[in-house]
C-alpha cells in the first residue's frame, strides 16, 4: 500500500529516498485506457511549487489529487495543507511504485531535466500525461516522448497555454489559408533571461544541501555536483545540464504561433550570435536563426529568435520600440504583429482588418486534456500529434547557441550532419537509476 510520508518524514534527508535511485518501471504496468465520462479522474502531481501549484486546483476541479510529489519538503509540506488526502513522495519512482494502479493521470511540472524521464515513466505505465513546456531539455527526448505517447495510446498535452488562444488560432488559420500570400521570415522574441534568472554566468560555491531538499533527487538523470545558491528552486533554467535557457523557456510560447502557422518542423540548419558561451550557463543573450525549407503548402522560411534584450528592428512594425516578448511574421502582403509570448493581441501592420475565419474555439487548454483523458478528440497540444515537435524546433536552437556557428540538421537521423560531437546533447546520457 502507498503510505503517506509524515511530517516528520517530510523534513529529512534519508538515505532510504537517495537509494531508490535503483527503482525502475514495475512489470506490472497498467493497460492505458480512456475514463468513462462521468468518472473522477486520479491525479498525481509531479512538481507542487512554481507552475506545479498552479495545475493542482485545476486537478482538484476535474477529479481527485491522490499524489503529490516533491523533492523540497517544504513546498510538499505547503500543497499537502490544501489537499490533505494526498499521499506524498518526494521521488516518483517511490511513487509510481507505491500507487501504479491508483493513478490516472499524472501532472508533471518540475525543472526541465526531469521533465523527460518522469512523463516517459508514466507514459509507460498507460498514465495520462500533461508536462509544462518545454516539453523536454533536448531533441532525442522530446521525439521520444512523442514516440512513447503514440505507441501507448495515452492522452498528453504540453503545458504551452496560448496553444487554446482563440487569437493564435485564428491567425493561424488565415495563414494557412493562404491570406497573406507566401510567408517570407518570422521574428520571435522574449525579456528573459536578464532579471529573471541569471545567465552567462560561473558556477557557483558548493555548500550543503538545505535538510529540506532531496539534492540526489532533484539532480535526477543530470550529472552530480554538489548543492549551491543559484539551482533551487527556479534559476535552474540558466543552467546547461537542468534547463534550457530563455529559447527553452520562452520558445515554446513565443514560436507556437509561427508554427500552428506555417508548419515550422525540421529546419534545414541552425546559427547562432551569442554573448559568449562558458559552457556552464546560458549566455547572457543570443540570437537564434532557423532555415526552414520549402513544404507542399509553402515556400522557405526563415525564422530568428532573440533573447536576454536583443530584439529584431521595431521598423518592421512601423513602430520606434517592442515590447518584451512577441513575434512578427512578414508575409508576401502583409505584415502580422502579435505582442505578447502567447501569441495573443494580433494584428495586422498597417491598421487593416483581422479577416474572418472559422477556426475551433477550444473549452480551455487544461480542459482539453480532461476531455481527452474520457475519451475526446486529443488535445491541441497533444504531444505525438503537435507539441512534441514543436519542442524539438524550439530545443534544436540551444545546439548552435552550443556551437556558436552555423549547423545543418538531419532530422531524420537526429544528427547534425558530418559533426559527431552533437550527439551527446542530441541524446543525453542519464545518471544511473534514471532512463527513458
Amino acid at each position: 500500500m502507498a503510505k503517506r510520508i509524515s511530517r516528520r518524514e517530510l523534513i529529512k534527508t534519508t538515505a532510504a529516498a537517495a537509494a531508490a535511485s535503483a527503482l525502475r518501471v514495475p512489470a506490472h504496468a497498467s493497460n492505458p485506457k480512456r475514463l468513462p465520462p462521468n468518472d473522477r479522474i486520479r491525479f498525481a502531481a509531479i512538481g507542487t511549487g512554481g507552475r506545479g501549484a498552479a495545475h493542482l486546483d485545476p486537478a482538484f476541479q476535474h477529479g481527485d489529487l491522490v499524489a503529490l510529489c516533491d523533492v523540497d519538503a517544504e513546498t510538499l509540506c505547503k500543497a499537502l495543507l490544501n489537499y490533505p488526502a494526498a499521499n506524498t513522495f518526494n521521488d516518483y519512482r517511490q511513487m509510481f511504485d507505491a500507487m501504479h494502479d491508483k493513478i490516472d493521470a499524472v501532472i508533471v511540472a518540475t525543472p526541465d531535466h526531469h521533465h523527460a524521464p518522469a512523463s516517459a515513466m508514466a507514459i509507460k505505465l498507460g498514465k495520462h500525461v500533461y508536462c509544462e513546456k518545454p516539453l523536454t531539455r533536448t531533441v532525442f527526448e522530446a521525439r521520444k516522448l512523442a514516440q512513447l505517447a503514440r505507441e501507448h495510446k495515452v492522452a498528453t498535452q504540453m503545458g504551452n497555454q496560448g496553444t487554446a488562444g482563440s487569437d493564435l488560432r485564428r491567425v493561424a488559420a488565415l495563414a494557412k489559408k493562404g491570406t497573406w500570400g507566401e510567408p517570407k521570415e518570422v521574428h520571435c522574441w522574449t525579456d528573459r533571461a536578464g532579471g529573471w534568472w541569471p545567465q552567462g554566468v560561473e558556477r557557483p560555491p558548493s555548500k550543503p544541501a538545505p535538510k529540506t531538499v532531496n539534492w540526489d533527487v532533484w539532480l535526477g538523470p543530470s550529472p552530480w555536483r554538489d548543492y549551491a545558491d543559484g539551482y533551487h528552486p527556479f534559476a535552474w533554467r540558466g543552467w546547461w545540464d537542468f534547463g534550457c535557457g530563455a529559447l527553452g523557456d520562452i520558445g515554446c510560447h513565443c514560436m507556437n504561433l509561427p508554427y500552428m502557422a506555417l508548419d515550422l518542423r525540421d529546419p534545414l540548419a541552425i546559427s547562432a550570435e551569442t554573448s559568449g558561451n562558458n559552457k556552464q550557463s546560458f549566455p547572457a543573450w543570443s540570437i537564434v536563426h532557423y532555415e526552414f525549407g520549402p513544404t507542399k503548402t509553402r515556400g522557405p522560411v526563415a525564422l530568428h529568435w532573440y533573447d536576454g534584450g536583443k530584439k529584431p528592428d521595431p521598423a518592421l512594425i512601423q513602430q520606434s520600440e517592442l515590447p518584451g516578448n512577441g513575434c512578427i511574421m512578414v508575409f508576401e502582403h502583409a505584415t502580422i504583429f502579435a505582442p505578447a509570448e502567447y501569441g495573443q493581441g494580433g494584428t495586422i501592420v498597417g491598421g487593416a482588418p483581422m479577416p474572418e475565419v472559422e477556426f475551433e474555439v477550444s473549452p480551455g487548454h487544461f480542459e482539453e486534456w480532461v476531455l481527452a483523458i474520457k475519451g475526446g478528440k486529443p488535445a491541441k497540444s497533444d504531444i505525438a500529434l503537435y507539441s512534441g515537435g514543436l519542442t524539438e524546433m524550439v530545443v534544436l536552437g540551444n545546439l548552435a547557441v552550443w556551437a556558436g556557428e552555423r549547423l545543418e540538421w538531419d532530422a531524420r537521423k537526429m544528427r547534425v550532419k558530418n559533426r559527431p560531437e552533437f550527439d551527446a546533447m542530441i541524446k543525453p546520457a542519464y545518471r544511473k537509476g534514471w532512463s527513458l
